[in-house]
């Protein structure tokens, strides 16, 4: 089995700030970076090792390393495996001291993990603004998730005063570096002007490169600029193709604008049973659409029971509501 590192990001509560009048229905929730790759080719044997899943080699591989050569990616390796209980007994301390001496050689991930857990309070002392220290230097030596975490902080606004400018300069540096969570943040700030000029067509080019890359909240944000030529050429039929992938992907707004969509027929041919379908989906998503209600309740009775079976079907996990 392929597994990542651990780059667990902020969880994103202050992203709320940025959902603003958005059409998402919850704030983002944390997600996890992209899997790095191995910090040095001497540590490869250890890595590959992690990756299988088999912890014990990759400890005892990296142990060599560190003996060896005092080799900083072993020792972020060897962090990663204590804090996780991957092969040992979990040991928050031995992971932070691990990761204390890979960041003292200057291990970019290590800075970042160690950052993570004085922002967690997980192993050492809770400490947002030595997070913040730390975030700040791994995302100048290259790291895109200690960036957007160290915007997210400067749009929290509890280690240094709320500063939407600086933030948008972090999101700038992890969306540079094609880290999703970041282009969309960043495309919600320049689509509601904040801490940089309002700018829908950079807003509009931001979330396309995330949603190229299956960030699912940002092909909901591109697909409604689509479908309203919001800094971008209006096209109703390429919307309604990233809606019915977000949905599939049981994204709730996804599945309520789908469901619009197919009732009004636009960009789709229109399909009221279909429709009904992703509505009842996106209602039990906490999602609610009265005028929703309304068209599923005149609809034939045949056709609002298959509707409901669509409907439960998906939720069994089996087909799509789709004709």
């Amino acid at each position: 089995m392929n597994r990542p590192l651990r780059t667990i990001l902020l969880a994103a509560v202050a992203l709320s700030l940025l959902a603003g009048n958005t059409v998402q229905a919850q704030a983002p929730r944390a997600k996890a970076a992209q899997p790095a790759a191995p910090a040095a080719p001497v540590v490869d044997a250890a890595y590959a090792a992690f990756q299988r899943g088999e912890y014990l080699t990759a400890f005892a591989e990296a142990t060599k390393r560190v003996e060896a050569a005092s080799d900083p990616a072993a020792m972020t390796l060897l962090g990663e495996l204590y804090i996780n209980g991957l092969g040992v007994k979990i040991d928050l301390a031995r992971a932070a001291e691990w990761y204390r001496l890979a960041m003292a050689r200057g291990n970019r991930e290590a800075i970042f993990a160690l950052g993570v857990m004085c922002l967690q309070g997980k192993g050492v002392a809770r400490d947002r603004k030595e997070a913040a220290r730390l975030f700040a230097i791994a995302s100048d030596r290259g790291h895109a998730s200690a960036a957007y975490n160290l915007a997210v902080l400067y749009i929290e606004g509890e280690a240094f005063p709320q500063d939407y400018a600086t933030a948008a300069r972090f999101f700038r540096v992890a969306a540079e570096r094609d880290l999703t969570d970041g282009q969309h943040a960043l495309a919600l700030l320049y689509k509601d002007g904040r801490g940089v000029d309002k700018n829908p067509a950079e807003a509009a080019r931001l979330l396309g490169r995330a949603a190229q890359l299956g960030h699912v909240p940002a092909k909901v944000e591109f697909a409604i600029a689509l479908f309203n030529g919001d800094g971008i050429q209006k096209d109703e039929a390429r919307a309604a193709a990233l809606f019915r992938q977000a949905a599939l992907h049981g994204d709730a707004v996804a599945q309520n604008r789908l469901a619009r969509i197919l009732a009004a027929g636009r960009g789709v041919a229109r399909n009221p049973v279909e429709a009904g379908a992703w509505h009842i989906l996106a209602r039990g998503n906490s999602v609610p659409d009265p005028w929703l209600d309304q068209l599923l309740s005149e609809l034939p009775e045949a056709d609002r029971v298959a509707a409901e079976k669509r409907a439960q079907a998906w939720r069994e996990g089996h087909a799509a509501p789709r004709t």
